[in-house]
């Protein structure tokens, strides 16, 4: 059976929106993918400033922007469409939003978007929501891509995405065990800022300073690394929490950004350290914008060699596009009515099949 799905991703970091289209065969039982187009759109100023800005609004303008929201997505991927020559060949769009309030100990999550009107600007169905259920069900709603990594990358014992927030999968005998490790390219961009870069390239700027010791251990010392099983980070914890740290620390930009590498490079390694190592395979593939920063992976490298794990870099598009890939995917498992979330990942009562369709067909 073949699918073709467009998947839309916007992460923490606030770097734009990742847009695939990709085309999956199942074969009994086994799935392959092919990306046949693949683009990051850059926010504007003006949507960065709404976006940041979101969970300070009042209901109603919250809501307005929720539906806004939801029709510039469906703009861009009309247009995609349009550029790549793809009308009439998409099947669906699978959503994942943009993240604002994230409370899983209260049970809810909100994601920015309405799918009901990426429906209606695009008149192709939609899946959007795909947290809400398992956050309802008393999970953490995160992380979600392991499903999509179960089936579509079945040869490794590690997944780390490092994104505005690295998470980690780890397929651990008979179940994946999977949760966020620790803020990333949100506070690496946030310290790159201070240089006039909107990011740090290959991480020369960390490359250039010194590990202050002082700070590291504050920054490994709070309650969250403390924590054990399913849990998940909401974008506050990076912008209100460990960023005023760093700040205090007044630090030189080169030793707080070598410091804050050197902290998820050892909180990966202690997420390693502390669960049950796979059975079939000691390769970690790692995703993510955070995968092209050449001195945060020799520093993970460094680490993940003390315990016989060999790093693999994929190539270009499953690198910057994974999280997209993998939200396509989950869009037509909903489809099939198969799940979406494992318990096991989040801590959910239940699995799940999650995410709410929007028909956008005219049937």
């Amino acid at each position: 059976m073949i699918y073709r799905a467009i998947g839309l991703m916007s992460g923490s970091s606030l770097d734009g929106l990742d847009i695939a289209m990709v085309e999956f065969e199942e074969v009994r039982g086994q799935w392959n993918y092919n990306v046949e187009a693949a683009d990051t759109i850059a926010y504007s100023d003006e949507w960065k400033n709404k976006l940041q800005s979101a969970t300070q609004m009042n209901a109603r303008d919250y809501l307005h922007l929720h539906s806004e929201y939801g029709l510039y997505l469906g703009k861009l991927t009309q247009e995609f469409i349009e550029n790549n020559h793809l009308e009439h060949r998409v099947q669906m769009i699978a959503s994942h939003g943009h993240t604002t309030f994230h409370e899983p100990q209260n049970q809810f999550t909100a994601q920015l978007g309405d799918g009901a009107a990426i429906a209606a600007e695009t008149n192709i169905n939609v899946v959007s929501d795909l947290r809400a259920l398992d956050v309802a069900l008393g999970g953490q709603g995160a992380p979600i891509v392991p499903m999509g990594e179960k089936f579509l990358f079945p040869d490794y014992g590690y997944y780390l995405n490092i994104g505005g927030i690295t998470n980690i999968s780890i397929q651990s005998e008979d179940k994946i065990i999977a949760f966020d490790v620790a803020p990333a390219n949100r506070i690496l961009n946030l310290l790159a800022a201070k240089k006039g870069q909107e990011f740090d390239g290959d991480g020369n700027i960390a490359a250039a300073g010194k590990v202050d010791t002082a700070l590291l251990t504050k920054l490994n010392s709070l309650d969250y690394y403390k924590n054990s099983g399913a849990k998940s980070l909401a974008n506050d914890f990076g912008t209100d929490t460990i960023f005023p740290i760093i700040e205090n620390a007044q630090l030189s930009t080169e030793d707080a950004m070598a410091t804050y590498i050197e902290h998820i490079a050892m909180q990966i390694g202690y997420a390693v350290s502390a669960n049950p190592r796979p059975k079939n395979s000691n390769k970690m593939l790692i995703t993510g914008g955070g995968a092209f920063n050449a001195f945060l992976i020799k520093r993970i490298s460094y680490f993940m060699k003390q315990y016989g794990i060999e790093v693999v870099i994929p190539e270009k598009d499953t690198v910057a596009f994974k999280e997209a890939i993998i939200m396509a995917f989950l869009g037509l498992l909903r489809w099939r009515e198969e799940n979406t979330t494992l318990a096991t990942v989040t801590g959910a009562s239940r699995n799940s099949i999650g995410g709410a369709i929007w028909m956008g067909q005219e049937y």
